[in-house]
């Protein structure tokens, strides 16, 4: 599976506080970032500067730094509970210094009583109360309502499961005007694996705007994406650029090509691995623009067994 490798986990925060309609509560593990084993820290080096990551031993993201210089960096705190999400802090610094009016801390609460319900308070580094979501789940688990609260009134996000045939829609609704919808399927080609198809549908102001179509194996590897635009005048979506994926025995991305219209775009990754038997990369060279990617992973200590005599 492509893996958003060196996502700006505060920028991420920063989006879902002021989008979160149709937005699910995530916790970040190992996998999120291309990890295996018993990873303790993992230190990112990109040409806008440097990423840190730190995790538990349960492989839970704890810390994450983002720093874009020597003085300027913003860090995102997580905390936790029997494996659950109990609490998010998002610090900004600027000039080593701390920047309260940016920053924001989450709390979370889970009710299940009845049906799964969490409740997540957002309030700002002086103690100002800005959100409350209530996120609702139905008894199989599917989220099926958020509500979010604040100074400016209620919005509600219904969030639809409808099965057919085989088909799975998930479809988003902001106090019912449509804002996404996902159409998950199961496909079976001739002479080829089954594959996973997930066609995402956008909506602005409830009008039909951009689409893509994703192309999943059964393991989670995306191998295509073609991506539509919606032609107003012609009523209906055109398709824009359709990107395929290669990889190789290890499951890495190892080829990417993008193609729209007659133009073509190739990218191709190269790795460097560490000596452990985990095997995780520690270079990425990606050409033909030759970026690269570097990557220090500190690792916890094997713990000793015991025997029993």
């Amino acid at each position: 599976m492509i893996k958003k490798y060196f996502r700006t986990l505060f920028i991420i925060v920063i989006a879902i506080v002021q989008n979160l309609q149709g937005q699910e509560i995530q916790i970040f593990t190992l996998e999120d970032f291309d990890l295996k084993g018993n990873v303790k820290s993992c230190l990112v080096s990109t040409d806008y500067g440097k990423e840190e990551y730190d995790f538990n031993k349960k492989g839970f993201l704890t810390k994450s730094v983002t720093r874009y210089n020597d003085k300027d960096y913003d860090a995102v705190y997580y905390k936790y509970s029997n494996d659950e999400l109990l609490e998010k802090r998002s610090e900004s610094y600027r000039n080593n210094t701390f920047d309260a009016s940016t920053s924001i801390a989450h709390f979370y609460s889970i009710d299940s009583t009845d049906t799964m319900k969490i409740q997540e308070r957002i309030f700002s580094y002086d103690k100002q109360f800005l959100d409350e979501y209530i996120y609702v789940y139905d008894e199989f688990g599917d989220l099926i309502s958020i509500r979010r609260t604040n100074n400016d009134g209620t919005d509600v996000t219904e969030i639809e499961h409808k099965k057919f045939q085989g088909e799975n829609t998930v479809t988003y609704l902001l106090n019912d005007v449509p804002l996404k919808s996902i159409r998950t399927s199961t496909q079976k080609p001739k002479n080829r694996a089954e594959q996973r198809i997930v066609l995402t549908k956008e909506y602005v102001k409830g009008e039909e705007n951009f689409a893509f179509e994703e192309v999943f194996t059964l393991d989670g590897r995306l191998m295509a994406q073609q991506d539509f635009k919606y032609n107003v005048e012609a009523q209906k979506f055109e398709p824009t650029t359709r990107t395929s994926y290669i990889y190789d025995d290890k499951g890495m991305l190892v080829s990417e090509i993008a193609k729209r219209g007659a133009g073509i775009i190739k990218k191709e990754y190269i790795y460097q691995y560490d000596k452990k038997i985990e095997g995780n990369w520690i270079k990425q060279i990606v050409t033909p623009d030759n970026t690269y990617t570097t990557r220090k992973i500190t690792y916890y200590p094997a713990e000793a067994k015991i025997i029993e005599e």
